[in-house]
């Protein structure tokens, strides 16, 4: 009974790519939940502190897991070790490799090797996405194609929208603490989220499939899947709402972890959805 259920929401969705239903959603859902906390409570132990530097440390490791999950979708992998790059195993891969990045970064800090920590934590994650940035243009090259028009396309519409949900938020709503950098990359890895599902599933010629069960429905709901744009407004205009109410109100360390955590969501797989497209994998 067990083993039927652990492989029929868990094991085979990653095995054989299959739509996310509600149930591994919400399990997904809430290990972010208790990945976060936890990592919360690592750093203080540690003495890292949960800031801006930190969060922006991190983000080249958000565009690496986008970056690897490609890789995985060409199949240049083709040992068991690619299922370490599905979701949502590819959220504990990257974990690992930034955790071990980050408290290599400390010890050089304390060493006095490097004057901040972040220097070699980011450094990491630049290289990783370099690499595995010219492991797929070479894959385009020799194998399939490197759509520059798509590419051009989807960065337009994530960069309009992005830019007319700051302009509504700052200038509309006066919410002049929306100009902060760390909501403006929420907004941009979400509004790239929406605007590759949106051309990717209405005007690439591959037509792909919204896996997530909310955006799926919402897809079957209105007929087109620019209705993202729509889902996403709904969650992030209240979203940074409530992050501004709390980080002036609550706890400033987890105000940043938690801002990572949605960065997170939004812009890896919205990297992903890109490259996929531009390379036609």
């Amino acid at each position: 009974m067990i083993r039927e259920f652990l492989y029929k929401y868990y094991i085979d969705p990653i095995r054989y790519g299959q739509a996310y239903t509600l149930v591994d959603t919400l399990t997904y859902a809430l290990i972010l939940i208790v990945a976060v906390y936890l990592v919360y409570r690592g750093l203080r132990r540690y003495k890292i502190a949960v800031d801006g530097e930190l969060v922006l440390a991190t983000l080249p490791f958000v565009v690496l897991g986008g970056l690897l999950r490609v890789v995985e979708d060409t199949g240049m992998i083709t040992s068991d070790f690619r299922f370490l790059l599905i979701t949502p195993l590819i959220f504990f891969t990257i974990f690992g490799i930034a955790v071990v990045a980050l408290f290599l970064g400390k010890l050089a800090e304390n060493a006095g090797l490097v004057a901040r920590y972040s220097r070699v934590y980011g450094g990491v994650g630049i290289v990783a996405s370099l690499l595995a940035a010219l492991a797929l243009v070479w894959f385009g090259l020799t194998e399939t194609t490197i759509a520059l028009d798509v590419l051009a396309v989807i960065l337009t519409l994530a960069l309009v929208s992005s830019l007319a949900l700051w302009a509504f938020l700052v200038y509309v709503l006066k919410w002049d603490y929306a100009s902060n950098i760390l909501y403006k990359l929420l907004i941009f890895g979400h509004m790239l989220d929406a605007s590759a599902t949106s051309y990717g599933i209405d005007l690439h010629p591959i037509h792909y499939v919204e896996q997530h069960v909310v955006g799926s429905s919402l897809i079957e709901l209105t007929g087109t899947a620019f209705s993202m744009f729509l889902l996403k407004l709904a969650v992030l205009i209240p979203a940074i709402y409530v992050l501004e109410m709390y980080r002036r109100e609550g706890n400033l360390e987890l105000w940043h972890l938690i801002l990572l955590a949605m960065i997170v969501v939004g812009m890896a797989p919205g990297i992903r959805d890109l490259m996929r497209m531009v390379l036609y994998v």
